[in-house]
């Protein structure tokens, strides 16, 4: 029996991840908006409408531009919470892809936070190092781009190597190398001669790559968006994601990678380098994460701290904006945009009234309930199987009173 073209496109796998990643997406929200009632009302400072002021802040914030005389929320175009948001997801969107190539080929890389800490240091470092008086800045935001991804790919490679040749778990291999990188981060930044002197307030921080004249340039986006961060990175962002697209889903290379993930013993007997793939990918998976490193600390609007050894949040969130995006290139970028829409919005709620974690209470909800994608999915799956095969039983009841006549 021919299915119609809606019911074709529905059972879709790209349709179900989509599906998967709204449902998601909308149970957090719900949830998120219970919880974000249930604080208001437990205080005693607002009322019922200040809840629900409170709710729309955090889901909608990023379109606020204040409130007027009369204390009512205003709402419209704005350009520094909009440009403060692309800007933000930029290193997002690359962790996120950092994480999704690694597991379309089996492979869980819950290391981008590790490789992320070594892009940082080995991107500030080569900013920070060349003299801009006889170099280029250009060229030296290009050489300390490349290093940082080069630093990402090579520690990206430790785990691979040992999940090829000694078979040890990437999760484990991954964790190990996060915290030597934490530390090792620290230590390098201690003993270097980049800390920032010059302002009191700074003492543990290093210098931002602006000191020495480097900073991502804008190319009319600040146009757009005036008053905001935002700047080339964003595009750049993009279009890499465009490119890995189009490497995993339109190359043999790509597909040989999805293959050794898909079935590890098959692609061996059909003669592909598995060990090799294993390798290759999470270098490439590094690689993305010291791209996202890079384009954040190469703006000149971020510093490092140097005070505290710990693994920088960004990594893990990339796991969360891989799964959301049902692991896809271009989905990345959107649910890295919607998980930086939901935290910038709740940075404009009134901390008179609501703790500052509340939109990182919201965030963490809708990242948890991301891991229910698979389970969203399988649920969507195992309905169209059924209805599938109600439809066939009906279909054949049917046949056979005809054939009794």
């Amino acid at each position: 029996m021919k299915k119609n073209a809606l019911a074709a496109l529905y059972e879709k796998d790209g349709t179900k991840k989509v599906l998967s990643s709204l449902i998601s997406i909308l149970a957090g929200l719900l949830v998120g908006g219970i919880a974000v009632l249930i604080v208001g009302l437990c205080n005693e400072k607002i009322s019922l409408t200040g809840a629900w002021d409170g709710i729309r802040i955090i889901f909608a914030g990023i379109f606020s531009t204040g409130r007027d005389a009369a204390g009512t929320l205003t709402w419209g175009f704005n350009a520094v919470n909009l440009g403060n948001m692309l800007f933000r997801a930029t290193p997002l969107i690359m962790t996120g892809l950092s994480v999704a190539v690694a597991f379309k080929t089996g492979l869980f890389n819950i290391g981008a936070p590790g490789q992320y800490l070594i892009s940082t240091m080995v991107t500030l470092m080569v900013a920070l190092s060349i003299p801009s008086e006889s170099v280029p800045v250009g060229i030296i935001w290009l050489l300390a781009f490349l290093g940082g991804m080069l630093a990402g790919a090579l520690w990206g490679a430790i785990p691979g190597l040992l999940k090829a040749t000694l078979n040890i778990n990437e999760v484990i291999a991954c964790i190990m190398t996060n915290w030597i990188a934490a530390n090792l981060v620290t230590w390098m930044f201690d003993i270097s001669s980049f800390k920032n002197v010059t302002e009191g307030t700074k003492s543990g921080y290093i210098y931002k790559t602006t000191f020495n004249g480097v900073a991502t340039p804008k190319l009319g986006l600040d146009q757009l968006f005036p008053g905001s961060q935002v700047n080339a990175g964003i595009l750049v962002a993009i279009i890499l994601a465009i490119v890995v697209y189009i490497i995993m889903e339109k190359t043999v290379f790509g597909y040989e990678l999805k293959a050794t993930g898909f079935n590890f013993n098959a692609a061996k007997y059909c003669g592909m380098k598995e060990n090799q793939n294993i390798i290759l990918t999470m270098v490439i998976a590094g690689a993305l994460a010291g791209f996202g490193a890079g384009l954040l600390y190469l703006t000149g609007i971020e510093d490092w701290e140097t005070t505290i050894s710990s693994v920088p949040a960004m990594g893990f969130n990339g796991i969360a904006v891989a799964f959301l995006g049902g692991l896809s290139p271009i989905g990345s970028i959107l649910s890295a945009f919607f998980i930086q829409y939901i935290t910038t919005g709740g940075g404009n709620v009134d901390l008179q009234v609501y703790c500052s974690q509340i939109s990182s209470l919201i965030s963490a909800l809708i990242i948890y309930l991301c891991a229910f994608v698979g389970f969203f999915k399988y649920f969507i799956q195992t309905r169209l199987r059924k209805a599938d095969e109600r439809k066939a039983a009906k279909a054949a009841q049917i046949q056979e009173g005809g054939e009794d006549k």
